[in-house]
């Protein structure tokens, strides 16, 4: 959708990301008493995605003077839960469920408690289903944001039934997944307004959940600007630490879970023919792999090409990001938007990923910021061999136009910026003179 120049816009019809506008850094125009729903609050290095996000977005809402209240589970016995120095940060904990759920009936009587005390909440925020939708049904003021919709997972299903060796059953993922779908489609009109973290999702929830247009709202995810940002003396002292040789030309870096769905059986696989058949491209490339889990280990067979490093904090993860030349997401989970691809964008590196709809339409939209790859040990080596010959220069210019792309969409500071007004227009009174929900270009 094209703006013009002064044009005034309804933001609930913009059909594109909202994260290409800009919008005032000022302090809000109104201070917003905000319910969260997340079934689990980050814990240090553990937190997946969608924990990252809740994290993320909340506390920078809270630092912008609004009045937070998150409804999420207690931490196991042996662990403690965070503490902040944010006085406007209430977090109501329950116990979960024996899956690991929010238990509904116990936390909606604590959001009733909250929403009689004072002011009743001006916004409802859930994080995929953490409010189920029996509970959302008649909230207007309420909006979810969709970490994966089963849609998107039949990409998935079907990689994986093409990965699947002979002497593994079929399975039924793509009937169950289907069946789903349709549930899906069904219960969704029970959320008011839905937030699509990837352009892909938000065209399939307009199309094909059917919902209406100015129900949909595209805000893609952001991180930490100022955490992830490009350091090369701390990229440089983080090799020498991990033992990083000199010599080598193109470093490597993955990040994240070191399991199936990640695709790191395609990797490995991929990266040891290629150690094997190519003697030139072992003695010139070196692979970071950030994260844990069974492959770790596996991994390391390959011999010292290879660097397992374990689980990292988010600094060092930072630091790792300034390490690599280029980092690489063979993700076979077609869900949501991945936050370490934001990462390493932003941390000035160019990226390689799977060619999933979500990557291509938002993330990796042209070979300037990197590469993309069929999720197959063909692809994937042609592709890794591109990257070996392009070299390490190449990789430069592309990550730094990595980097342009990821301070135009996905800092953090976008994204809070894009929720506050989402969750403004949402609140919008016009009786009393409330604007929130109209546009004008700067």
């Amino acid at each position: 959708m094209e703006l013009k120049q002064n044009q005034i816009n309804d933001l609930f019809a913009f059909p594109s990301a909202w994260n290409q506008l800009a919008f005032s850094s000022k302090p809000p125009p109104k201070l917003l008493k905000i319910a969260l729903f997340v079934k689990k609050w980050p814990h240090r290095s553990q937190a997946g995605g969608l924990e990252r996000h809740a994290l993320t977005l909340h506390l920078a809402l809270a630092k912008r003077g609004h009045e937070l209240h998150i409804f999420t589970t207690s931490p196991s016995s042996n662990s403690s839960f965070p503490r902040y120095p944010i006085s406007n940060l209430y977090f109501h904990l329950s116990k979960p469920t024996a899956a690991g759920y929010l238990d509904q009936a116990l936390v909606w009587k604590l959001f009733q408690t909250q929403n009689s005390t004072g002011r009743p909440f001006d916004v409802i925020h859930t994080e995929s289903v953490g409010l189920l939708h029996t509970r959302s049904r008649n909230q207007t003021n309420l909006a979810v944001t969709w970490h994966g919709i089963a849609y998107e997972t039949i990409h998935s299903d079907i990689i994986q039934e093409l990965l699947r060796s002979p002497k593994e059953p079929q399975g039924s993922a793509l009937t169950e997944r289907t069946m789903k779908v349709i549930a899906e489609v069904r219960f969704f009109p029970s959320y008011a307004h839905h937030v699509a973290t990837s352009d892909h999702v938000g065209d399939v929830l307009k199309r094909i959940y059917m919902l209406p247009d100015d129900r949909v709202h595209i805000i893609l995810n952001g991180v930490d600007e100022d955490i992830f940002k490009p350091d090369i003396a701390k990229g440089n002292d983080f090799k020498k630490k991990f033992g990083v040789p000199e010599s080598r030309t193109l470093v490597l870096g993955m990040a994240g879970r070191l399991v199936k769905d990640k695709g790191h059986p395609l990797m490995f696989e991929a990266l040891k023919q290629m150690l094997k058949e190519n003697e030139a491209f072992q003695q010139s490339i070196v692979v970071l792999v950030a994260g844990n889990g069974p492959w770790g280990a596996r991994y390391r067979d390959l011999g010292t090409n290879v660097l397992v490093l374990g689980p990292l904090e988010q600094a060092q993860l930072a630091e790792f990001y300034n390490a690599v030349d280029i980092f690489v997401n063979p993700t076979l989970r077609a869900q949501g938007l991945d936050h370490t691809l934001l990462e390493a964008m932003l941390s000035g590196k160019p990226v390689m990923a799977t060619r999933l709809a979500s990557i291509t339409g938002s993330v990796v939209v042209g070979t300037e910021v990197g590469y993309t790859f069929s999720p197959t040990i063909a692809s994937l080596k042609t592709t890794l061999y591109r990257v070996w010959k392009d070299g390490r220069e190449d990789l430069k210019q592309k990550g730094q136009a990595a980097r342009q792309r990821g301070l135009q969409l996905f800092t953090a500071t976008k994204m809070a910026a894009a929720y506050e007004r989402l969750f403004l227009c949402i609140s919008n009174d016009e009786n009393r003179g409330d604007n929130y929900c109209q546009y004008q270009i700067p």
